[in-house]
């Protein structure tokens, strides 16, 4: 999957990178419920929103380690309302900006 996603070529994926190969898995039918069952993926606890420690698990289970700042940064590119987590309609927005 990294050697996929890094396309900046720079050794690391950032979210949008991250997203796109996401995308990629889920251009099926019902976009929409897939994307929905992604985000529950990474809201390991349900409460509607994807933290940066939700992240970091799924990041670390992917096999992918990243630093405090890099899992911050993947936050922030998604969060558009700046609270530092993800929201169910941020997840969505990114997920649809980047199926293009």
């Amino acid at each position: 999957m990294a050697d996929n996603a890094t396309a900046n070529c720079n050794g690391t994926i950032d979210f949008s990178e991250f997203l796109t190969v996401m995308v990629q898995k889920t251009k099926e039918t019902d976009s929409e419920k897939k994307i929905c069952e992604v985000f529950r993926v990474f809201d390991k606890d349900g409460d509607g929103f994807i933290s940066v420690e939700e992240l970091c698990h799924l990041m670390t289970k992917l096999g992918e380690k990243l630093t405090d700042e890099e899992l911050e940064e993947m936050i922030g590119e998604a969060d558009f309302d700046g609270d530092w987590q993800v929201n169910y309609e941020e997840f969505e927005a990114m997920m649809t900006s980047h199926s293009d």
